[in-house]
């Protein structure tokens, strides 16, 4: 049985259980199949006082123009085209005229003007940005929240610690960690924790009846088979099962915020689903990310950009005031990023669209300690290559880790022994950013 166990894939491994706990116990099991059981926190390194607890990463995938964004070139129109640059509440910093909503709370932000990478493709920049290795056929790599996770624990043992909304599903995975450190896909952010509450058919009696007879049959199993596999989706049955009885399972359901708060964020996925991070951050949750495409912007720059930036404009401000006045803004990183930037040069050729440009590019961090109201970083006069400070996304993803309190020099091996580090290979966190 061990031998069968071993050779079956994690997903039919996953299927299982989930199928087996709907047929015998009347429960789905996928919600909780990403969550870790437990964690073990890092020693914090230095130039930061108090440890983030929380996470959301707003996740521009597709490959935003920073020029048309973060990183203004006002006296260059060469590159700069039609958008102009506006002013910001903090002084000396201007961005583009498609966030109005950004530039009044960006003394709240930390633009990062030098990122820059070697990744011109999507699935490999994407890669990249959530695991800080080059993809390899052997081998996946763990996302930063697996890490998160693994590292931290969850901080409410009644829900999940990890949940991606809108983003590929992809995203949520654990790689070489497995099963226990993944996060819990959500395509819509009203769709709810599906598989979550006891079937309509299933009474409480006959609920705990069942639980009972399916608790027999484990520790028999368990008494003649040594199975580490199986004793950890024991735990996972157990964990179902405290989150259909949690209060907590209520931060899912955003139908519960006041219609005035849901229009605040938009009414749009990306909107709703910062609404959502927000809810989740509130009850516990350790690592959220959120995605919003549509960057790719090859043909027609302007018109695409500006219509993405409405969206993200509303959703970002809104988060960040939303955070601060419920008092969470100083314990939650709210970093947002892409796999790379635009080339600076409009091509006419293709109807004034930017191509792919990993040299150089933007970030933002706000929130649990990050100094607000400063850029880290330039470009050169036409946004092409960074001028000072580069920052890798190894360099990125390892500043976050940092803000949580994690030791980015710190070593985990895969299963076949091969050492690991949160930040990649050679990403260090800039301290500086932090107060």
């Amino acid at each position: 049985m061990k031998s069968d166990l071993n050779k079956t894939d994690e997903l039919t491994r996953r299927q299982f259980m989930a199928n087996a706990a709907k047929t015998y116990l009347g429960v789905g099991l996928s919600p909780m199949l990403g969550a870790s059981l437990a964690g073990k926190s890092m020693a914090q390194t230095g130039g930061k006082s108090q440890a983030a607890e929380a996470v959301i990463f707003l996740n521009m995938y597709g490959g935003m123009s920073h020029i048309d964004t973060f990183d203004v070139k006002p006296d260059n129109k060469e590159v700069q085209g039609p958008v102009n640059a506006i002013g910001t509440s903090a002084d000396g910093i201007q961005i583009s005229q498609y966030l109005p909503k950004t530039a009044a709370v960006m003394d709240k932000i930390c633009v990062i003007r030098s990122m820059s990478n070697q990744n011109g493709d999507h699935a490999r920049g994407q890669y990249m940005l959530h695991r800080n290795y080059s993809p390899r056929a052997t081998i996946v790599h763990p996302t930063v929240g697996s890490w998160v996770m693994k590292v931290k624990g969850r901080k409410n043992q009644d829900i999940p610690g990890f949940v991606t909304v809108g983003t590929s599903a992809t995203n949520a995975s654990p790689g070489f960690f497995g099963v226990k450190y993944g996060g819990i896909p959500l395509g819509r952010p009203d769709e709810g924790l599906k598989d979550s509450t006891i079937a309509g058919s299933v009474g409480t009696e006959d609920f705990d009846r069942r639980l009972k007879l399916a608790d027999a049959l484990n520790k028999e199993f368990h008494s003649k088979h040594n199975n580490t596999e199986a004793l950890a989706y024991d735990e996972l049955y157990d964990e179902a099962v405290r989150l259909m009885k949690s209060e907590d399972l209520k931060a899912f359901d955003i139908r519960d915020e006041p219609k005035a708060e849901r229009e605040a964020y938009g009414d749009n996925s990306f909107g709703q689903g910062c609404m959502l991070a927000r809810r989740l951050v509130e009850h516990g949750v350790r690592y959220v990310e959120v995605g919003l495409g549509g960057w790719d912007t090859h043909y027609d720059n302007f018109t695409a950009v500006e219509s993405r930036c409405s969206v993200l404009d509303k959703a970002y401000a809104n988060l960040l005031i939303d955070l601060e006045s419920k008092g969470l803004l100083d314990t939650t990183i709210v970093a947002l990023s892409t796999e790379f930037g635009r080339t600076p040069r409009i091509k006419p050729d293709n109807k004034n669209g930017r191509d792919h440009h990993p040299g150089a590019y933007s970030s933002l961090l706000a929130g649990g300690g990050i100094k607000g109201g400063m850029v880290y970083g330039s470009t050169d006069a036409d946004g092409n290559r960074v001028k000072e400070d580069k920052v890798s996304t190894e360099d990125f993803n390892a500043t976050i880790a940092h803000g949580l309190g994690i030791d980015t020099t710190s070593v985990l091996l895969s299963p076949s022994g091969r050492p690991f580090k949160i930040g990649g290979k050679d990403g260090k966190p800039v301290k500086s950013l932090y107060s």
